[in-house]
């Protein structure tokens, strides 16, 4: 199954103009060929996760958000590199025939034989993201980042920015990706060649590690966001599960009973048990669960607050008990997620 990359600008596919990679479209036989070798393992049943029809709409829903356009806006100002939001399990160039594609990229992915390198580099680096925010080299030797958004614990799709260099690229350098350029497609020209790797923006090591996490933290946001537009679209809200939403948010760090929130309903408590799971997909436990943890993981950017005293804040009633809850539905411990964030 093919799937478009998504704009963080609120277009997509086809419907911003963006090209299809020409090679791949001129269907001869060596370009179906290349294409078959290198189609992630997520599209012939593997490793990468390939979410289904539901989870493609909800990254389509993410990227048109207000926050996500904003983001795009300020990252490609401040970096003058592309940004897009790509679905986990596709198989597309995630920049091809953007306005901001770089200018080397977009000649490689011209041609099938200069495009397979760019695949099987974007395959490795989505597969090293699974794992965390990652920067790699692609097979010309150009940088670009990834890091993955989530909905619970599977992963939705990436944060994926350009390519660009992280020191001023070398005389050699350029030669070796040449020679790596002329066995594929021995009849580009060396000068258009070259003309399009001098374009190639130049972001230093410091800069960029910063922008990767700045992007890591962007990337938690949208996977708070992509919660809660799951929960929102799985079904039609009723009027008391709406009543019971406001109720858990605003007595999160109390002690809060399913026969409490039934009453609020004007439910029974089997009727509401049974309302609530249908509706927002989860039991009424680990609804209450995740929500005190997210509220933790804001508290947890303040340096000032012992993790004991997050966890009673947000309505824990033991630090055993909040570090094992965290830790199911965050995927690490609390002291691990905080010294991943930037103030650590």
């Amino acid at each position: 199954m093919q799937t478009n990359p998504v704009t963080l600008s609120g277009t997509k596919g086809a419907a911003d103009g963006r090209r299809s990679i020409p090679s791949m479209a001129r269907g001869d036989r060596g370009s179906r060929g290349a294409v078959r070798g290198i189609i992630p393992r997520s599209a012939s049943g593997s490793d990468l996760p390939h979410p289904g029809p539901s989870v493609e709409n909800l990254v389509t829903a993410l990227a048109q958000s207000k926050i996500c356009q904003e983001y795009l806006q300020a990252f490609s100002e401040a970096t003058g590199l592309p940004l897009v939001l790509q679905p986990a399990g596709s198989w597309q160039l995630p920049h091809h025939g953007s306005r901001m594609e770089n200018p080397f990229c977009a000649l490689m992915a011209g041609r099938s034989r200069t495009c397979v390198p760019c695949l099987q580099s974007h395959e490795r680096l989505w597969q090293h993201a699974l794992q965390g925010s990652v920067t790699r080299p692609c097979a010309y030797g150009l940088w670009e980042t990834a890091v993955p958004v989530h909905l619970g614990s599977q992963v939705i799709g990436y944060l994926h920015t350009g390519q660009a260099f992280r020191n001023e690229a070398s005389p050699q350098h350029f030669e070796r990706t040449q020679r790596l350029v002329s066995r594929a497609a021995p009849d580009l020209d060396v000068g258009e060649v070259k003309a399009a790797w001098d374009r190639t923006p130049v972001v230093l090591s410091r800069r960029w590690d910063s922008l990767e996490a700045l992007l890591g933290i962007f990337a938690q946001h949208l996977s708070l966001l992509s919660s809660q537009l799951a929960m929102q679209n799985r079904h039609a809200e009723a009027p008391a599960i709406t009543r019971a939403r406001e109720f858990i948010e605003a007595n999160y760090s109390e002690r809060i009973s399913l026969g409490t929130v039934a009453k609020v309903t004007h439910t029974s408590t089997f009727y509401f048990c049974k309302l609530f799971k249908r509706v927002t997909g989860v039991n009424f436990t680990d609804y209450v669960a995740r929500v005190r943890v997210e509220k933790a993981k804001n508290l947890l950017f303040n340096p000032n607050l012992r993790i004991s005293e997050i966890a009673f804040e947000v309505g824990f009633q033991s630090l055993t008990h909040f570090n094992r809850v965290f830790k199911r539905v965050a995927g690490q411990s609390p002291s691990t997620y905080r010294s991943q964030l930037p103030m650590a």
